[in-house]
């Protein structure tokens, strides 16, 4: 696998779309930015306005998706989830969720991964 660490992330962030559509979320934004950081996805179901922070990762990876999103990261994405829920008088519970991508192979395109979702991960 010659991919680069963007690439990666991005092949992520479509694999993480795709499972929330098939379980029912609609996806609000993509890539959000504000002053405080950045959200991968924001998506909505019913009752939560949930916000993904994406970790994809290659097999060799020292350290899980889940460790890098440690407690100054969840702040950032908290502060700019309530900016972003401020600014469109949002009035959803919100939920702040991981999803942890590794990837396993590919070949022309077709991506092998393991996926492991994590909802209220902070």
């Amino acid at each position: 696998m010659n991919t680069d660490k963007q690439k990666i992330g991005q092949i992520g962030e479509r694999i993480t779309e795709e499972y929330l559509r098939k379980h029912g979320y609609i996806i609000v934004k993509r890539n959000y930015r504000d002053r405080f950081g950045e959200i991968d996805l924001i998506a909505e179901n019913r009752s939560f306005l949930v916000f993904v922070e994406v970790k994809t990762r290659t097999q060799n990876a020292l350290f899980s998706g889940r460790e890098a999103v440690d407690s100054h990261k969840q702040k950032r994405i908290i502060a700019t989830a309530r900016g972003f829920a401020k600014r469109l008088h949002l009035d959803l519970q919100m939920r702040f969720d991981v999803c942890e991508i590794t990837i396993l192979d590919e070949q022309d395109n077709h991506w092998k991964y393991h996926l492991n979702y994590i909802p209220s991960a902070f």
